[in-house]
């Protein structure tokens, strides 16, 4: 699949192309290239990047924002180290974050936001607030689709499947990203180290940060999917207060508040 989808096939990758667009209602308008012929790869298309003034960013210093489009699965607080993942299911975070007890604390009984990429989505994944690379850890794991049927029937399904954890120092203390690989994704890259997998191997693998560790601001480009997937973001506790209208199934994009941070972290935020 990685290989089809870098393949540069001309007028086929034109017509998968289109036939990709209208079978998913794909807003290519919004995209920096509309047209389906300024795609050399499918996977070019896949991973399209858009227009500069296609997705605003909240403007308010202390929103906390959607680091790409898609639908929330579920959003909330953790109880203690334990994850929703779909009604009735839950999931260790520090296996999520690949077995490391220290850092799984860090975040107990904090808030976490789990957001579903569509296929039809814009799949770069940007940062929701300002903050400097800390670690990047490399996963392995299984590849099971990410949809809401298979998160409401796969028990762990995203402490199962292969991801990239990304920690980040932020105004709002520690902060995640883990980027969940799903069935057909070829490749999960960031933007300081490229891309991270494949090759996939069967340990964890930690990937220090460059000399200089990376600073992105907040709507900074992070990394992207080369197929669909899901984000899972974690705060520590009482750091951000999720708006209301944020629920699980809602649609959101990249840019948009999903919650506010609070006290003296919003405060350090603004500055």
């Amino acid at each position: 699949m990685q290989a089809l989808t870098r393949l540069p096939a001309g007028a086929l990758t034109t017509l998968a192309v289109r036939a990709f667009v209208r079978a998913y209602g794909v807003e290519l308008d919004e995209a920096a290239a509309s047209s389906p012929q300024a795609y050399r790869t499918f996977n070019a298309f896949f991973t399209r990047a858009l227009r500069a003034d296609a997705r605003p960013l909240d403007p308010r210093p202390a929103a906390l924002l959607a680091p790409a489009d898609g639908h929330i699965s579920e959003i909330g607080r953790l109880d203690g180290d334990r994850m929703l993942q779909a009604k009735g299911r839950h999931f260790d975070v520090g296996t999520l974050l690949g077995g490391d007890p220290n850092l799984a604390a860090t975040f107990a009984g904090g808030a976490f936001a789990t957001i579903y990429l569509a296929p039809r989505d814009y799949h770069r994944v940007h940062m929701p607030l300002t903050g400097t690379l800390r670690d990047m850890r490399h996963v392995p794991g299984r590849l099971f689709s990410v949809n809401a049927v298979t998160a409401a029937r796969v028990p762990r399904l995203y402490a199962r499947n292969e991801r990239v954890v990304c920690l980040f120092d932020t105004a709002a203390g520690p902060l995640a990203v883990v980027l969940v690989g799903a069935i057909f994704v070829g490749g999960i890259e960031t933007v300081w180290h490229g891309p991270v997998t494949p090759p996939r191997g069967a340990r964890l693998h930690r990937i220090p940060p460059p000399h200089q560790p990376p600073q992105l601001e907040r709507g900074a480009e992070l990394g992207r999917f080369n197929m669909g997937s899901t984000v899972i973001l974690l705060l520590p506790p009482g750091r951000v207060s999720w708006l209301a209208e944020r629920t699980a199934r809602a649609p959101v994009r990249m840019g948009e508040a999903l919650g506010l941070l609070t006290g003296i972290h919003s405060q350090a935020q603004a500055g």
